[in-house]
């Protein structure tokens, strides 16, 4: 026999994601599943459950038997390429029943024996949809989709039906602020047992509440005046607020009187060692 389609043992993380998906092949569902296929094929599944499904045979006559002429040509001979065309029929027959992209199984997780749990997985989904179609069987396996229960109105309700707003999509109807004190006024709180008086006016708004009413800037020094600081005990005597010193960033009467011509050189020198330098030297020296 033909081993092209053999792959070798596969290594490191490859090994360990085949041995996690290994470990969650289910015994007891392989046995029912063969029970099932059993009552509905008539055929009897080998010892080696896998390797009786391999070349595909069983798997179209199984889905020839839930949905008539879904498989027309089963390759009965022993050569892989027609076993892995039986496989390839059986999926493509199984996603025309009904079942998700999600919940097919590859070729290769049959034939190479990549996946035998998606398998079975598969085979069971196959199942619960065969029982939803309604074909019931003594051997209760997979799980039978709910029916869709498809509900029509006529025009005229549906249109009624649009007028109405539920409560949950944040209807006001009916509301009211009735007993609410004034936006921003202050809320008393008072315990009547402890003598505490109890608030009679609430419309008076308090200036801890950030009201301007009557503000006044009376008495504030001017914008950008210096603010003497004094201490009556050691006699400091305040100076006038209103004069702008110099460290606060003025420029009135600035003058640049003495500065050297922009781009100029800066004359630095030692009385001990260089002669003063005169205005002409300067001159010169910039020239």
């Amino acid at each position: 026999m033909s081993t092209q389609f053999s792959k070798g043992p596969t290594f490191g993380l490859s090994a360990d994601v085949r041995n996690k998906l290994a470990q969650k092949y289910d015994p007891q569902t392989e046995e029912a599943l063969r029970i099932w296929i059993h009552e509905v094929t008539g055929r009897t599944v080998p010892d080696n459950f896998m390797e009786g499904l391999k070349d595909g045979v069983i798997l179209c006559e199984l889905i020839n038997k839930l949905q008539p002429g879904s498989v027309p040509k089963v390759n009965d001979a022993t050569l892989n390429w027609h076993k892995l065309e039986n496989i390839t029929h059986f999926i493509r027959a199984i996603g025309e029943y009904g079942l998700k992209p999600h919940d097919i199984f590859e070729a290769n997780d049959l034939f190479e024996d990549m996946n035998h749990t998606q398998v079975q997985c598969s085979l069971v989904t196959l199942a619960g949809v065969a029982k939803t179609k309604g074909f019931y069987t003594k051997s209760d396996i997979g799980v039978k989709y709910a029916a869709k229960k498809l509900r029509k109105f006529n025009p005229d309700k549906m249109k009624a039906g649009d007028s109405i707003i539920s409560q949950q999509m944040g209807s006001n109807k009916f509301a009211s602020q009735k007993g609410m004190t004034s936006y921003g006024t202050r809320r008393h709180l008072y315990d009547p047992n402890i003598g505490m008086e109890k608030p009679a006016d609430r419309s008076t708004i308090n200036l801890q509440m950030g009201t301007n009413k009557c503000a006044s800037m009376a008495g504030m020094f001017a914008l950008g005046t210096a603010r003497q600081v004094t201490e009556k005990n050691v006699n400091l005597d305040p100076v006038d607020s209103t004069t702008v010193s110099l460290q606060m960033g003025t420029n009135k009467m600035a003058s640049q009187s003495g500065l050297t011509p922009m781009g100029g050189s800066r004359l630095v020198y030692d009385h001990k060692y260089c002669a003063k330098p005169t205005e002409q030297d300067a001159i010169d020296f910039v020239h």
